[in-house]
């Protein structure tokens, strides 16, 4: 998959989250506690007009019950997660608990953001769930791998 598989108003979206980013990251630096960024990162999204929910609780359904407890970090416009982190190495588990979130929410993009880097650009990763994705021309048949 790639990133032409997304809806353009997704794609304009995550480009506005990653110029707010950058700029909490080019003011701030590396070295701080998560919930700094997460309180930097909300005040710029709001500034530039974006509708941003936090700590948004997502439910999974388990059979005949629904389990609780896990939250998203940010919500921008009911459309994009952001994970954020403020770690010394974003490792494949933070990766994968991203994932895991989209799959819950239905959502097909989500950014983790690690603010414990000397550019940001470092610290930046997309993760697309492709079970949200609605299927295009350009994309084959075949199911990917991660749906078989």
């Amino acid at each position: 998959m790639n990133k032409g598989d997304l809806p353009r108003a997704i794609e304009e979206l995550s480009h506005r989250v990653i110029g707010c980013a950058i700029e909490v990251h080019k003011e701030l630096g590396p070295g701080l506690l998560e919930k700094l960024y997460e309180d930097a990162l909300i005040y710029e999204l709001r500034d530039a007009g974006l509708v941003v929910a936090k700590q948004v609780e997502i439910v999974l359904p388990y059979k005949a019950t629904k389990l609780r407890g896990q939250r998203l970090d940010l919500l921008v416009e009911n459309q994009l997660v952001i994970e954020l982190k403020a770690v010394s190495l974003v490792t494949d588990l933070h990766k994968a608990q991203l994932l895991s979130y989209l799959r819950a929410a239905g959502l097909p993009l989500g950014l983790l953001l690690n603010f414990n880097v000397t550019m940001l650009k470092n610290g930046l990763t997309r993760i697309l769930n492709e079970r949200a994705i609605p299927a295009s021309p350009s994309r084959s048949s075949r199911p990917s791998r991660s749906e078989i």
